[in-house]
């Protein structure tokens, strides 16, 4: 459940910590005093999609945290598989931060560790279930309607297994549609292709050829350079007819040395060192005079790399680079042989999308079984819910009528209700207030808390259109909800609100020309003062608080 929310600079609240409790709790407070930026801000910290307009004016970040206590084992299991370990030790603590900037960006952490939107979005999905107004038009559409009805059927597995069929038979089909192109594109696309591969093969393309040429081709436009330091440093070494090379003055020098090695201590080592020296320029001037002889080039080379250069760039300006050129090759090849298969490919792609077509609709067949079956239980549970929400008369039907396959089976869903006995069924659209709306969807959820591990619901005016005893009733709905998993409620109805057990109050307040919201658990006469606001005004008298008194004994809570 959600323990303790913190809020800071988020539109007009500059700092507010909340802490939830257990059960049943609502919100209350005039309009304006900033209910909604409580959800909004809830929203946030749920990874859903936020403005850099919910940053308070003057602030340049805002930021929201969220702390959740005894999270569901499903939750716990996501966050394990994301990489984020939760405080098991204290029942499974997960505590979610998220951070807003006035320059767009966002920051993360979930557990103290860095995360991401997408995560928090993940997990959020886990813990908290908010149901908006926006959602009892959305129990209009049609498209969520099969939605509902499959939370309810419990069969999920089947669901998944149906969509890998599809999958497997959508993949099946586009493979079999591309195929069927028409003879003369093939034969297009076949000529199309002989003639890169055989462009391609002609080049005989190695990896590393273009550089290697362009190395030869510098060495040989500075042959003449090469081969004058080459011959240069070879006559330096071993002279010529008018003078000593290096070589045979270090032999001077090593026989000099030598002689006197008896007589003067020291020189014979010098002679070694100058003989090491003589035997390195040997095999120094063995290396410049096969250098030179390697820069030796026929005439025609320089013209024959350029050719070939020529031919690579072509082929580089066609299908890439070397290795991208030798890739293109090989997928030619292999479409080519397909082309040339093609009449055994189809073949055997007609057999298995066929195949594939059956198990699909095996598979949505038994889907259509197990939808119809929900859709008994389904109507049923939300009519006992119903009946309890003064809304007897009200039946629901779930039509289910076949359609072509598609990657949710092979039906379509859509809810009807009869307001009245007697009449025949009808889309929701076309009956259904916006009160009777409320009621419907809270009654749907109520039937669905019972199956999903969400510890947490979030009702956000859901009093919307109703009042008097169906107003009580949706209050003591929410209040039986709450005894298997938490509910927060944002009302304007004291019949709704005495039914909580912790009642927070939303005020907002003017200081130094700047407006701050503050969130305030309320006392037992604190709770009275409220309840008699909300149904009297700013003028309260005693029978108000009387009446408010008697709304709170009734839900069973007593000064």
């Amino acid at each position: 459940m959600l323990s303790k929310l913190y809020i800071e600079n988020i539109a007009v609240i500059e700092r507010a910590e909340i802490d939830f409790s257990k059960g049943f709790n609502v919100l209350t407070g005039e309009t304006g005093a900033g209910k909604s930026i409580l959800v909004d801000s809830i929203n946030a910290v749920l990874g859903q999609r936020t403005s850099r307009e919910l940053i308070r004016t003057g602030a340049d970040r805002a930021f929201v945290s969220a702390e959740f206590e005894d999270v569901s084992p499903a939750a716990l299991r996501e966050l394990a598989q994301l990489g984020y370990e939760a405080d098991v030790e204290n029942g499974g603590t997960v505590l979610l931060r998220r951070e807003i900037r006035s320059d767009g960006k966002n920051a993360v952490r979930i557990n103290d560790r860095p995360g991401s939107i997408s995560d928090l979005r993940t997990v959020g999905r886990l813990l908290i279930n908010i149901h908006g107004q926006h959602e009892n038009q959305a129990l209009i559409s049609v498209d969520r309607h099969m939605k509902y009805l499959d939370s309810m059927g419990g069969y999920s597995e089947k669901l998944e297994e149906y969509a890998a069929i599809f999958r497997a038979y959508a993949s099946a089909a586009r493979e079999l549609s591309r195929m069927r192109t028409d003879d003369a594109e093939k034969a297009r696309r076949a000529d199309m292709l002989r003639y890169q591969i055989n462009e391609l093969e002609s080049a005989e393309i190695t990896v590393g050829e273009t550089q290697a040429l362009k190395s030869r081709r510098n060495t040989i436009e500075n042959a003449g350079r090469i081969s004058a330091a080459l011959s240069g440093a070879y006559a330096f070494i071993n002279g010529g007819d008018e003078s000593d090379g290096a070589m045979n003055m270090l032999q001077q020098c090593t026989a000099l040395l030598s002689e006197i090695s008896p007589v003067c201590e020291g020189s014979g080592g010098l002679a070694e060192r100058l003989s090491s020296m003589v035997y390195e320029l040997e095999d120094i001037s063995s290396e410049l005079s096969s250098m030179n002889e390697e820069n030796e080039f026929s005439p025609s080379e320089l013209d024959e790399i350029e050719t070939r250069l020529e031919t690579l760039a072509k082929i580089k300006r066609k299908y890439g680079e070397e290795q991208e050129a030798l890739d293109y090759l090989e997928k030619a090849r292999a479409e080519l042989d397909s082309i040339e298969r093609s009449e055994e490919i189809l073949a055997e792609l007609t057999v298995k999308a066929r195949e594939c077509y059956h198990s699909a609709l095996r598979a949505a067949e038994e889907l259509t079984r197990l939808r119809k079956a929900a859709g008994e239980k389904f109507c049923e549970a939300v009519r006992r819910e119903l009946a309890f929400l003064d809304m007897p008369s009200v039946r629901l039907a779930v039509d289910i009528q076949p359609c072509n396959l598609n990657i949710h089976g092979a039906d379509t869903v859509e809810f009807l209700i009869s307001a009245n006995p007697g009449e025949p069924p009808k889309p929701i659209a076309k009956i259904a207030s916006g009160g009777e709306l409320s009621r419907i969807m809270l009654a749907i959820k109520t039937v669905l808390a019972n199956i999903d591990d969400i510890d947490t619901m979030i009702f956000d005016e859901v009093d919307t259109g109703i009042s008097g005893r169906a107003a009580h009733k949706v209050g003591v709905k929410l209040h039986e909800v709450s005894r298997s998993r938490q509910i927060i409620c944002i009302t304007h109805l004291a019949q709704m609100a005495a039914q909580a057990d912790t009642h927070l109050l939303i005020k907002k307040n003017v200081s130094d020309g700047r407006t701050f919201t503050s969130v305030t658990p309320l006392s037992f006469e604190q709770r009275k003062q409220e309840l008699a606001r909300i149904n009297g005004g700013d003028i309260i008298t005693d029978a108000m608080l009387q009446t408010a008194e008697e709304l709170l004994n009734n839900a069973g809570f007593f000064a």
